[in-house]
This record gives C-alpha cells, structure tokens and sequence, in this order.
C-alpha cells in the first residue's frame, strides 16, 4: 500500500517543497530511505521506528520503502521524522490522511514518541504558503514562529500519539491562524548614552553611523570607554520594520538561534564574535552552509572589539559583503546567499600595548617601532576604506568621571535617529535602497548634490588627506547623514566639514 505526506526541505533560504512517499510490501522486514537524504536523514528510521512502538502503535513488519521526491534533489534535516511516521501509519492502514492530503507536515521525533521543535520553520511556512498550502501540522515548540504567516492554518503537536489520536477523530486540537503583528514593545538595554562619560566626539560619531547605517572604528587607549559605546549603540538604533524583523526572524530560524517562545526577533541583531574567530564562523560554512555572523547581524551591528587581534585573512573576508550587503559561499552541495546588509563597529588600541601617544607618564608606550608597524598593517588598507567613519578617544578624565552634568539619553538620541531615517525613506521611497549609506554613485550626483564652497572644501581634502574614490563617495554619504539629522534638505559646507574629521587620524603611527 502506498501513502504520500507533503514536507518541505530547506536550502541556504530556499525552500523546495518535498513529497514523501512510503510503500509497504511482502518480504524482509526491512525500512530503506531513499532520495538523496543526508547522514540525519537516514537515522531517521531508527527514531520513527521506536517512537511508533512507544507511542502505543503498531510497526510494520514489512519492506518498507520510503522516498523522497523529487530524488534528485539532496535533503537534509530531522523535520522528515513526522511526515515519514505518518506515512508508515497511513499505508499500513492505521489512519486516513484524506483529510490531511494537503496539509504541509514538520517536526522531528524522539524516541519516546513527543514531537520535537526544528530549524528554518518560518522560511519553509512562508514559501509553502506562497505556493497554495495553508494548513501546516508542526510541533508546538515552533507555533510562535508559524503564526507570523499570515494566512496559513497552524496545527501544533506535543506527541505522535496525540496527533494520530486527532487524525482518527478522537481528540480535538486548537487551529492557529497566522497573523501579521503590527506592533511591539521596545525593550529595555542594559547599557544607555547616559552613563558613558565624556567622549562626545564618540558619542556624535555612534549617532551619525545610526542616522545611516555607516561603518565605525573606534580607537583609543585602554578604558578609555569603547567597548561600552558599542554596547550602549543599540539603545539608539531605530525600531525594526516589521519586513526588516521578518528578514532577520528568517534568518535566525534556519541557524536555530531563536529563543524558546519567540516568534519575531524584534530587536536589532548585535554580533560580538572573539577575536579568535574563524573565517567559517563569521562567513557561515558547513557541509550545507548555515548563516555566520555577518548574515547574523543582518539589519543590525556586527562588533569587532580588538579588531588587529583577528586573523588578516579574516578581516579581509569583510571587504565583498561590506559592498554588496550579501554574502554568497559556495560548497560542493550547491551555491547559497544570505543576506549581509550590518554595520560594522571596530575598536582597536594604537600599538600592542595600547598607550601609543598618551601624555601621561604613568602609561608610557614600550612598543617598539616595527611592533607598531606589524600591529597597525593588520589592518588592510582596503578595509579602512570600508570604514565610514573613524573616531580617536582619548583617556577620560576624573573630572569627567566625577561630573554631575546632565548627559543626553539614549531616547533622546534615538529620536533624532529615527527623524533622520525617516527623511531617508521618504527620499529614497522609489528607489531600490532606503538609506545613505546604500546610495550608488548615480544616486549620490542625483540626491548629494554640493554647493561651490564645498566642492572647493572637498578638492583640497581629497589631495591633502589622499582619499581613494571609495573614500570619496562615502565621505560624501556621510555628509548627506550629518545634513539629515540637522533635517536639512541642502548640504553645506559646515556639514562637509564635519564629515572630514571623521576621515583624519593624527596618531602618527598610521601615517
């Protein structure tokens, strides 16, 4: 007897609807899975197997042979369990799928019969809608996720037993419409704008990468209070659209990082990876890539503290996703993209042992000349181009520290933030990016338009600081992101200005 359960399997963040076909017939008892299925895939029988004897069912005692159509098209994942139980009960006549023919079914089996949550659900439920299905059979631990597509009917599942038990009529279970959700509520970071003392050139620049979505590096001494800007950064980013939220929810679904309960990820990604990191991890990789961290801090901050501590050739995998806002790797299984488009924070010291140029005798630099020189080259060229915006601090002073003044907050700053995004996105709103720092070079003649004072302003820092024609573009976004938060619609010299500081380093170990 045959019987056939409609799945899905998962690519990158493609999504190919799967048949799953089991045949009993006489002979060896015996279970084959075949269709091109991965190491996980081929387990499967094991755990299907133990989970219909645990659940008070009855296994067949026949060849068994289970394929996953089309067969020509590698699978992989633990989500077959289910669709492959139900399978074998059906064909073996101990339920009746008529009513479920349709219906798309995930979730992966242990060995005592309960229904596991698994990975990529949101990306598979929104393509399976797309192609006509609307109900979906899925373990319970993944509700939250499949109510975020509208439109499709979500059945959640704790067991096998449970769900044959519904199959056959004899229990009720609650149907979940998808719903879009059109709101949420901002939550609370443990570090705000506040609380950083000092630093205001700091503070300016962590306000204007916001406003555009511009790339920073921070250098500065020890303590002198970079790794708590990149922390606070967050509490003045704007809110996630929902379609920007939808993206990176689709994201964290296929690398299984999705909090227990959580459907949207509401907040905006920050990614710290240690200096340690490999190639891999900040790519993504594996035998069937998952998302790595550039991909993870889409929409929001990847942070790089210790930036010449990383591996060169790790640093320099940065260059093609930083332009093309994706990132694509390719393996012997197939070719896949993720999407790619953060802002990349980095803080450094200015030697090795990080007090190179302070006045103070008490931390005087004992780095040697060639030292120095090592330390700084791992930082390419190429990539400081990439660098928006680079920002000097200088040691905080106990004055500072000590200083009852009343600082800006964190709300504060980000309501100037959201002003200045706001304006981006009603310029940009027929257009095919929504923020300055995304503006190609037509779109930068059309949108970023000088007045003469600050083209002469620009020739002569373009000769006198050196600056490549990629330095030149973004010094000109940078420019159109500082007009945007004073709400100007012109730019002006004052504001190209400004922008120029942030592309000089006095430090004369750079030079």
């Amino acid at each position: 007897m045959l019987a056939k359960v409609k799945t899905c399997c998962i690519y990158g963040l493609l999504v190919a609807d799967i048949e799953v076909q089991v045949d009993l017939a006489n002979g060896l008892p015996v279970m084959n899975i075949v269709g091109l299925p991965d190491l996980a895939l081929r387990e499967s029988k094991e755990r299907v197997r133990a989970a219909i004897n645990n659940s008070q069912l009855d296994f067949p005692l026949k060849r068994i042979t289970v394929n996953l159509s089309p067969a020509d098209t590698k699978k992989e994942g633990t989500h077959f369990d289910l669709p492959i139980a139900l399978g074998i009960l059906a064909a073996s006549g101990q339920i009746d799928l008529k009513d479920f023919s349709e219906a798309v079914v995930l979730g992966e089996l242990s060995l005592d019969g309960q229904v596991n949550p698994v990975n990529g659900v949101l990306p598979m439920l929104l393509e399976m809608y797309k192609k006509g299905f609307t109900r979906v059979i899925l373990p319970s631990g993944n509700i939250e996720e499949a109510k975020l597509v509208e439109g499709i009917k979500c059945i959640a599942v704790d067991s096998l037993k449970q769900l044959v038990d519904f199959i056959n009529h004899e229990i009720q279970l609650e149907a979940f419409m998808g719903t879009i959700l059109h709101d949420w509520q901002q939550q609370d970071f443990y570090q705000d704008f506040k609380d950083l003392k000092g630093q205001e050139s700091l503070k300016r620049g962590l306000e204007i990468v916001s406003a555009g979505g511009h790339n920073l590096l921070m250098i500065g001494p020890p303590g002198s209070g970079k790794t708590m800007a990149a922390a606070a950064l967050p509490s003045i980013l704007p809110k996630l659209t929902f379609e920007e939220a939808m993206e990176i929810t689709k994201i964290y679904s296929v690398a299984g990082l999705l909090v227990s309960k959580q459907g949207l990820v509401t907040q905006r990604p920050f990614r710290g990876p240690h200096h340690t990191a490999s190639m891999v991890a900040l790519t993504g990789g594996g035998r069937i890539p998952k998302p790595g961290e550039v991909s993870l801090s889409h929409y929001g901050v990847l942070f790089l503290d210790e930036l010449p501590e990383f591996n060169k050739n790790v640093l320099e995998v940065l260059r093609q996703p930083l332009e093309e806002g994706c990132i694509t790797i390719s393996r012997a299984s197939g070719t896949f993209t993720y999407p790619a488009k953060f802002m990349l924070v980095c803080a450094m010291n200015p030697c090795p042992c990080g007090y190179y140029g302070t006045d103070t005798p008490q931390h005087q630099c004992t780095c040697s000349p060639q030292q120095i020189r090592r330390y700084v080259a791992k930082v390419s060229g190429p990539l400081l181009d990439r660098l928006d915006i680079i920002v000097e601090t200088n040691r905080v002073s106990y004055k500072d520290l000590t200083s009852s003044k009343k600082t800006e907050t964190s709300k504060e700053i980000r309501e100037r933030v959201e002003k200045a995004r706001q304006r981006q996105l009603e310029r940009y709103k027929n257009a095919k990016f929504n923020f300055n720092s995304e503006l190609t070079a037509s779109a930068i003649r059309k949108y970023c338009q000088l007045d003469d004072s600050s083209q002469s302003l620009l020739n002569y820092a373009f000769d006198k600081m050196g600056l490549s024609a990629r330095a030149y573009t973004r010094m000109i976004k940078i420019t159109r992101t500082i007009a945007d938060l004073e709400e100007s619609d012109e730019i002006k010299e004052h504001h190209l200005a400004e922008a120029l500081q942030y592309r000089k380093i006095t430090n004369m170990a750079w030079r």
